[in-house]
């Protein structure tokens, strides 16, 4: 889990401002499906960049999660709106580190991805024993066996595939 933050360009950072080292404050952001991760780093190029030097991975819990649904009407019944997932960056992360503040014992949280409106999983600290000790899934984007996914990705986000030099 990434212990430095609040990012200003992520959405749901449980870490309080100013940025910095957070020990024991940390925070994933995991897809649901392989097309939001793509859609979610690469969202500032508009395209799926391959490159040795970057990996998709895939695992699943070791445990259940618990996890609060923002897709519910949570969001409503604690004065917000059912568009929380799409306010401005900074109004998520209030609410996250508010969250996390509120309940510290919460693995994480349950979103909307606003790239592709599909589900996606904030995990913080509470959430780090339930990782497997290695992923079921891991390669290199400029592996070739992972060629249609990435195809596939950059299809469905309608983006081109460009290669790191």
């Amino acid at each position: 889990m990434r212990t430095w933050g609040p990012l200003r360009e992520s959405r749901w950072e449980p870490q309080s401002p100013p940025a910095g080292e957070h020990p024991g404050n940390g925070v994933l952001y995991a897809g649901t499906n392989s097309t939001t991760p793509f859609g979610e780093v690469f969202q500032q190029r508009r395209a799926v960049t391959v490159s040795g030097s970057l990996a998709l991975a895939g695992w699943a819990p070791t445990r259940a999660l618990s996890l609060l649904d923002l897709t519910s009407g949570w969001p409503v019944r604690n004065k917000a709106s059912a568009s929380l997932h799409a306010a401005p960056k900074s109004t998520c992360r209030n609410w996250a580190h508010a969250i996390r503040n509120t309940w510290p014992e919460l693995d994480g949280l349950f979103v909307q991805s606003t790239i592709t409106g599909t589900a996606m999983v904030v995990l913080f600290a509470p959430a780090v024993d339930s990782f497997p000790a290695g992923p079921q899934f891991w390669h290199r984007l400029s592996d070739p066996s992972i060629a249609p996914l990435v195809v596939a990705a950059a299809d469905d986000l309608g983006w081109p595939i460009r290669a790191l030099a």
